[in-house]
Protein backbone atom coordinates (compact mmCIF):
# COMPACT_ATOMS: atom_id res chain seq x y z
CA UNK A 1 0.00 0.00 0.00
CA UNK A 2 2.38 2.68 -1.13
CA UNK A 3 0.50 4.36 -4.00
CA UNK A 4 -0.93 7.86 -3.70
CA UNK A 5 -4.48 6.46 -4.03
CA UNK A 6 -3.89 4.43 -0.84
CA UNK A 7 -2.26 7.18 1.19
CA UNK A 8 -5.28 9.04 2.58
CA UNK A 9 -7.06 5.95 3.97
CA UNK A 10 -3.72 4.76 5.35
CA UNK A 11 -3.13 8.06 7.14
CA UNK A 12 -6.66 7.99 8.55
CA UNK A 13 -5.88 4.55 9.99
CA UNK A 14 -2.31 5.41 11.02
CA UNK A 15 -3.18 8.25 13.40
CA UNK A 16 -5.72 6.26 15.50
CA UNK A 17 -3.25 3.36 15.62
CA UNK A 18 -0.49 5.59 16.97
CA UNK A 19 -2.87 7.16 19.48
CA UNK A 20 -3.75 3.72 20.84
CA UNK A 21 -0.10 2.50 20.80
CA UNK A 22 1.91 5.23 22.56
CA UNK A 23 5.66 4.79 22.21
CA UNK A 24 5.41 2.46 19.21
CA UNK A 25 8.66 1.98 17.30
CA UNK A 26 9.10 3.06 13.67
CA UNK A 27 10.08 -0.45 12.56
CA UNK A 28 7.11 -2.09 14.29
CA UNK A 29 4.55 0.34 12.85
CA UNK A 30 6.06 0.06 9.36
CA UNK A 31 5.65 -3.73 9.54
CA UNK A 32 2.02 -3.43 10.68
CA UNK A 33 1.13 -1.21 7.71
CA UNK A 34 3.27 -3.09 5.20
CA UNK A 35 5.60 -0.13 4.57
CA UNK A 36 9.31 0.50 4.53
CA UNK A 37 10.60 2.72 7.32
CA UNK A 38 11.23 5.50 4.76
CA UNK A 39 7.62 5.32 3.53
CA UNK A 40 6.33 5.48 7.11
CA UNK A 41 8.48 8.52 7.91
CA UNK A 42 7.21 10.20 4.72
CA UNK A 43 3.68 9.62 6.03
CA UNK A 44 4.58 10.98 9.47
CA UNK A 45 5.99 14.12 7.87
CA UNK A 46 2.65 14.61 6.14
CA UNK A 47 0.70 13.96 9.36
CA UNK A 48 2.76 16.67 11.03
CA UNK A 49 1.24 19.21 8.59
CA UNK A 50 -2.38 18.10 9.18
CA UNK A 51 -4.91 19.28 11.70
CA UNK A 52 -7.86 21.57 12.26
CA UNK A 53 -8.62 24.74 10.23
CA UNK A 54 -6.44 27.66 11.26
CA UNK A 55 -3.12 25.84 10.80
CA UNK A 56 -1.54 27.46 13.83
CA UNK A 57 0.79 25.27 15.95
CA UNK A 58 -2.08 24.59 18.32
CA UNK A 59 -4.29 23.36 15.49
CA UNK A 60 -1.85 20.89 13.90
CA UNK A 61 -1.10 17.32 14.90
CA UNK A 62 2.15 17.07 16.84
CA UNK A 63 4.22 14.00 15.94
CA UNK A 64 7.90 13.11 16.47
CA UNK A 65 9.99 9.98 15.94
CA UNK A 66 13.37 10.80 17.46
CA UNK A 67 15.27 7.67 18.41
CA UNK A 68 12.77 5.48 16.59
CA UNK A 69 9.95 5.99 19.14
CA UNK A 70 6.83 7.63 17.67
CA UNK A 71 5.08 10.16 19.88
CA UNK A 72 1.83 11.75 18.68
CA UNK A 73 -0.31 14.41 20.32
CA UNK A 74 -3.12 16.86 19.55
CA UNK A 75 -4.88 14.31 17.32
CA UNK A 76 -7.97 13.62 19.42
CA UNK A 77 -10.34 14.67 16.62
CA UNK A 78 -9.40 11.57 14.58
CA UNK A 79 -8.40 9.27 17.41
CA UNK A 80 -10.91 6.63 16.31
CA UNK A 81 -10.76 4.74 13.00
CA UNK A 82 -13.42 5.59 10.42
CA UNK A 83 -16.50 3.36 10.56
CA UNK A 84 -18.80 2.42 7.74
CA UNK A 85 -22.29 3.86 7.85
CA UNK A 86 -25.25 1.46 7.82
CA UNK A 87 -25.91 2.13 4.13
CA UNK A 88 -22.26 1.52 3.17
CA UNK A 89 -21.94 -1.64 5.24
CA UNK A 90 -25.30 -2.93 3.98
CA UNK A 91 -24.23 -2.45 0.34
CA UNK A 92 -21.02 -4.41 0.95
CA UNK A 93 -22.88 -7.20 2.73
CA UNK A 94 -25.43 -7.50 -0.09
CA UNK A 95 -22.59 -7.74 -2.64
CA UNK A 96 -20.78 -10.40 -0.61
CA UNK A 97 -23.94 -12.47 -0.21
CA UNK A 98 -24.59 -12.24 -3.95
CA UNK A 99 -21.10 -13.60 -4.65
CA UNK A 100 -21.60 -16.38 -2.13
CA UNK A 101 -24.91 -17.35 -3.78
CA UNK A 102 -23.31 -17.24 -7.26
CA UNK A 103 -19.83 -18.74 -6.68
CA UNK A 104 -19.24 -19.08 -10.41
CA UNK A 105 -19.38 -15.26 -10.62
CA UNK A 106 -16.85 -14.79 -7.86
CA UNK A 107 -13.35 -16.20 -7.79
CA UNK A 108 -11.93 -19.07 -9.86
CA UNK A 109 -11.96 -22.40 -8.07
CA UNK A 110 -8.91 -22.72 -5.86
CA UNK A 111 -7.45 -21.61 -2.57
CA UNK A 112 -7.12 -18.20 -1.05
CA UNK A 113 -3.93 -16.78 0.45
CA UNK A 114 -4.82 -18.14 3.88
CA UNK A 115 -5.04 -21.66 2.46
CA UNK A 116 -8.84 -21.96 2.63
CA UNK A 117 -11.37 -22.48 -0.13
CA UNK A 118 -12.45 -19.26 -1.82
CA UNK A 119 -16.03 -19.84 -0.64
CA UNK A 120 -14.74 -20.02 2.93
CA UNK A 121 -12.90 -16.74 2.41
CA UNK A 122 -16.16 -15.04 1.40
CA UNK A 123 -17.88 -16.44 4.47
CA UNK A 124 -15.09 -15.20 6.76
CA UNK A 125 -15.11 -11.70 5.25
CA UNK A 126 -18.92 -11.53 5.51
CA UNK A 127 -18.86 -12.60 9.15
CA UNK A 128 -16.17 -10.05 10.04
CA UNK A 129 -18.05 -7.26 8.29
CA UNK A 130 -21.31 -8.19 10.04
CA UNK A 131 -19.58 -8.03 13.41
CA UNK A 132 -17.92 -4.71 12.61
CA UNK A 133 -21.04 -3.14 11.08
CA UNK A 134 -23.36 -4.03 13.92
CA UNK A 135 -26.89 -5.38 14.05
CA UNK A 136 -28.47 -2.57 12.00
CA UNK A 137 -26.51 -3.16 8.79
CA UNK A 138 -26.76 -6.94 9.08
CA UNK A 139 -30.55 -6.74 9.48
CA UNK A 140 -30.99 -4.36 6.53
CA UNK A 141 -28.79 -6.38 4.18
CA UNK A 142 -30.45 -9.68 5.13
CA UNK A 143 -33.81 -8.29 3.94
CA UNK A 144 -32.46 -7.64 0.41
CA UNK A 145 -32.67 -10.46 -2.12
CA UNK A 146 -30.34 -10.30 -5.11
CA UNK A 147 -31.36 -12.17 -8.24
CA UNK A 148 -28.81 -12.33 -11.06
CA UNK A 149 -30.77 -12.64 -14.31
CA UNK A 150 -29.21 -15.15 -16.70
CA UNK A 151 -30.44 -17.51 -19.40
CA UNK A 152 -30.83 -21.02 -17.89
CA UNK A 153 -27.82 -22.64 -19.54
CA UNK A 154 -25.75 -19.57 -20.41
CA UNK A 155 -23.66 -19.28 -17.26
CA UNK A 156 -22.61 -22.96 -16.98
CA UNK A 157 -21.53 -23.02 -20.62
CA UNK A 158 -19.67 -19.74 -20.32
CA UNK A 159 -17.85 -21.07 -17.26
CA UNK A 160 -17.08 -24.29 -19.12
CA UNK A 161 -15.50 -22.29 -21.95
CA UNK A 162 -13.50 -20.15 -19.54
CA UNK A 163 -12.23 -23.17 -17.61
CA UNK A 164 -11.36 -25.12 -20.76
CA UNK A 165 -9.98 -22.17 -22.72
CA UNK A 166 -12.51 -22.62 -25.54
CA UNK A 167 -14.25 -20.26 -27.95
CA UNK A 168 -17.99 -19.62 -27.65
CA UNK A 169 -20.66 -19.37 -30.32
CA UNK A 170 -23.51 -17.09 -29.26
CA UNK A 171 -26.92 -16.13 -30.53
CA UNK A 172 -27.19 -12.69 -28.95
CA UNK A 173 -30.20 -10.38 -28.78
CA UNK A 174 -29.46 -6.69 -29.43
CA UNK A 175 -32.45 -4.68 -28.09
CA UNK A 176 -31.37 -1.41 -29.71
CA UNK A 177 -31.81 -2.98 -33.15
CA UNK A 178 -34.36 -5.61 -32.10
CA UNK A 179 -32.36 -8.36 -33.77
CA UNK A 180 -30.52 -11.55 -32.95
CA UNK A 181 -26.92 -11.70 -34.12
CA UNK A 182 -24.49 -14.63 -34.31
CA UNK A 183 -21.21 -14.06 -32.47
CA UNK A 184 -18.01 -15.99 -31.96
CA UNK A 185 -16.29 -14.88 -28.78
CA UNK A 186 -13.06 -15.74 -26.99
CA UNK A 187 -14.16 -15.39 -23.33
CA UNK A 188 -11.90 -13.67 -20.82
CA UNK A 189 -14.00 -13.30 -17.65
CA UNK A 190 -17.49 -13.10 -16.13
CA UNK A 191 -18.36 -10.03 -14.08
CA UNK A 192 -21.34 -8.37 -12.44
CA UNK A 193 -22.07 -4.69 -13.07
CA UNK A 194 -25.12 -2.93 -11.60
CA UNK A 195 -26.63 -6.30 -10.65
CA UNK A 196 -26.29 -7.78 -14.17
CA UNK A 197 -24.02 -10.68 -15.16
CA UNK A 198 -21.83 -10.09 -18.22
CA UNK A 199 -19.41 -12.10 -20.30
CA UNK A 200 -16.35 -10.14 -21.38
CA UNK A 201 -14.50 -11.40 -24.42
CA UNK A 202 -13.00 -10.75 -27.83
CA UNK A 203 -15.84 -10.59 -30.36
CA UNK A 204 -14.78 -11.63 -33.88
CA UNK A 205 -17.83 -9.92 -35.39
CA UNK A 206 -16.88 -6.53 -33.88
CA UNK A 207 -13.13 -7.26 -33.90
CA UNK A 208 -12.94 -5.73 -30.42
CA UNK A 209 -13.51 -6.50 -26.76
CA UNK A 210 -17.20 -6.53 -25.90
CA UNK A 211 -19.50 -7.17 -22.93
CA UNK A 212 -22.47 -9.52 -23.42
CA UNK A 213 -25.33 -9.70 -20.94
CA UNK A 214 -26.00 -13.30 -20.03
CA UNK A 215 -29.77 -12.80 -19.99
CA UNK A 216 -29.64 -11.71 -23.65
CA UNK A 217 -27.94 -14.89 -24.82
CA UNK A 218 -30.50 -16.98 -26.69
CA UNK A 219 -28.03 -19.72 -27.50
CA UNK A 220 -24.60 -20.64 -26.17
CA UNK A 221 -22.34 -23.38 -27.60
CA UNK A 222 -18.80 -24.25 -26.55
CA UNK A 223 -16.71 -24.76 -29.69
CA UNK A 224 -13.88 -27.23 -30.10
CA UNK A 225 -11.60 -24.29 -30.90
CA UNK A 226 -9.03 -22.88 -28.46
CA UNK A 227 -9.75 -19.34 -27.29
CA UNK A 228 -6.96 -17.15 -28.59
CA UNK A 229 -7.76 -13.43 -28.15
CA UNK A 230 -5.26 -11.08 -29.85
CA UNK A 231 -2.62 -9.14 -27.96
CA UNK A 232 -4.69 -5.94 -28.09
CA UNK A 233 -7.55 -7.56 -26.14
CA UNK A 234 -7.42 -5.48 -22.95
CA UNK A 235 -9.97 -5.78 -20.08
CA UNK A 236 -12.83 -3.30 -20.30
CA UNK A 237 -12.94 -0.64 -17.57
CA UNK A 238 -16.38 -0.91 -15.94
CA UNK A 239 -15.69 1.26 -12.90
CA UNK A 240 -18.09 3.91 -14.25
CA UNK A 241 -20.63 1.47 -15.66
CA UNK A 242 -21.04 -0.52 -18.85
CA UNK A 243 -22.13 2.19 -21.26
CA UNK A 244 -19.27 3.77 -23.22
CA UNK A 245 -20.35 6.19 -25.95
CA UNK A 246 -18.61 6.42 -29.31
CA UNK A 247 -17.55 9.77 -30.85
CA UNK A 248 -19.73 8.83 -33.85
CA UNK A 249 -22.88 8.53 -31.70
CA UNK A 250 -25.33 11.40 -32.04
CA UNK A 251 -24.87 14.26 -29.54
CA UNK A 252 -28.12 14.93 -27.67
CA UNK A 253 -28.87 17.82 -25.32
CA UNK A 254 -31.26 17.52 -22.38
CA UNK A 255 -32.56 19.97 -19.82
CA UNK A 256 -32.96 18.40 -16.40
CA UNK A 257 -34.80 19.52 -13.29
CA UNK A 258 -33.25 19.07 -9.87
CA UNK A 259 -34.91 15.64 -9.68
CA UNK A 260 -33.34 14.64 -13.00
CA UNK A 261 -29.75 15.61 -12.18
CA UNK A 262 -28.90 11.94 -11.64
CA UNK A 263 -28.44 11.62 -15.41
CA UNK A 264 -25.25 13.71 -15.23
CA UNK A 265 -23.87 11.38 -12.56
CA UNK A 266 -25.02 8.11 -14.10
CA UNK A 267 -24.05 8.64 -17.76
CA UNK A 268 -20.87 10.10 -19.33
CA UNK A 269 -21.67 13.67 -20.40
CA UNK A 270 -19.56 15.80 -22.72
CA UNK A 271 -21.00 19.05 -21.35
CA UNK A 272 -22.76 19.94 -18.11
CA UNK A 273 -24.06 23.49 -17.48
CA UNK A 274 -25.90 24.82 -14.43
CA UNK A 275 -29.15 26.62 -15.27
CA UNK A 276 -30.03 27.75 -11.76
CA UNK A 277 -32.53 26.43 -9.22
CA UNK A 278 -30.88 23.02 -9.39
CA UNK A 279 -31.50 22.57 -13.12
CA UNK A 280 -28.90 21.29 -15.59
CA UNK A 281 -28.33 21.28 -19.32
CA UNK A 282 -26.27 18.25 -20.40
CA UNK A 283 -24.92 16.97 -23.70
CA UNK A 284 -24.33 13.24 -24.08
CA UNK A 285 -23.86 10.71 -26.85
CA UNK A 286 -26.87 8.54 -27.69
CA UNK A 287 -25.86 5.04 -28.75
CA UNK A 288 -29.16 4.74 -30.64
CA UNK A 289 -32.51 6.50 -30.94
CA UNK A 290 -34.43 3.91 -28.91
CA UNK A 291 -32.07 4.36 -25.97
CA UNK A 292 -32.53 8.14 -25.76
CA UNK A 293 -36.32 7.79 -26.20
CA UNK A 294 -36.48 5.35 -23.29
CA UNK A 295 -34.32 7.65 -21.16
CA UNK A 296 -36.54 10.66 -21.94
CA UNK A 297 -39.72 8.73 -21.13
CA UNK A 298 -38.15 7.49 -17.91
CA UNK A 299 -37.37 11.09 -16.92
CA UNK A 300 -40.98 12.19 -17.44
CA UNK A 301 -41.42 15.76 -16.26
CA UNK A 302 -37.93 15.83 -14.68
CA UNK A 303 -36.18 16.23 -18.04
CA UNK A 304 -36.66 16.86 -21.75
CA UNK A 305 -34.70 16.53 -24.99
CA UNK A 306 -34.00 19.96 -26.50
CA UNK A 307 -31.63 19.06 -29.36
CA UNK A 308 -31.42 17.90 -32.02
CA UNK A 309 -34.98 18.91 -32.96
CA UNK A 310 -35.62 15.63 -34.78
CA UNK A 311 -34.87 13.64 -31.62
CA UNK A 312 -37.05 15.95 -29.51
CA UNK A 313 -39.94 15.43 -31.92
CA UNK A 314 -39.48 11.64 -31.82
CA UNK A 315 -39.65 11.69 -28.02
CA UNK A 316 -42.76 13.90 -28.07
CA UNK A 317 -44.51 11.58 -30.55
CA UNK A 318 -43.63 8.49 -28.53
CA UNK A 319 -44.89 10.13 -25.33
CA UNK A 320 -48.18 11.04 -27.03
CA UNK A 321 -48.54 7.47 -28.30
CA UNK A 322 -47.98 6.08 -24.82
CA UNK A 323 -50.52 8.48 -23.31
CA UNK A 324 -53.05 7.50 -25.98
CA UNK A 325 -52.62 3.84 -25.06
CA UNK A 326 -53.25 4.68 -21.40
CA UNK A 327 -56.36 6.66 -22.33
CA UNK A 328 -57.60 3.80 -24.52
CA UNK A 329 -57.01 1.32 -21.70
CA UNK A 330 -59.03 3.41 -19.26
Amino acid sequence: MSGSADRLPRLLALVPYLMSHPGAQVGEVAAVFGLSEKQLIDDLQLVWMCGLPGHTPGDLIDVSWDGGEIIIDNADTIARPLRLGIDEASALLVALRMLAAQPELALPAGRDQAGGATGDALARVTAKLERAAGEGAATVSSQVAVDVDAAPDALPRVREALTGGRRLSLRYYVPGRDEVTPREVDPTRVLVVDGRAYLEGWCYRAEAMRLFRLDRMLGVDVLDVPADPPAEAEPIDVTRGVFRPSPTDELVELELSAAGRWVAEYYPCEEVAELGEGRLRVALRARDEDWIVKLALRLGDTGRVVAPPRMAETVRAEAERALALYAHGS
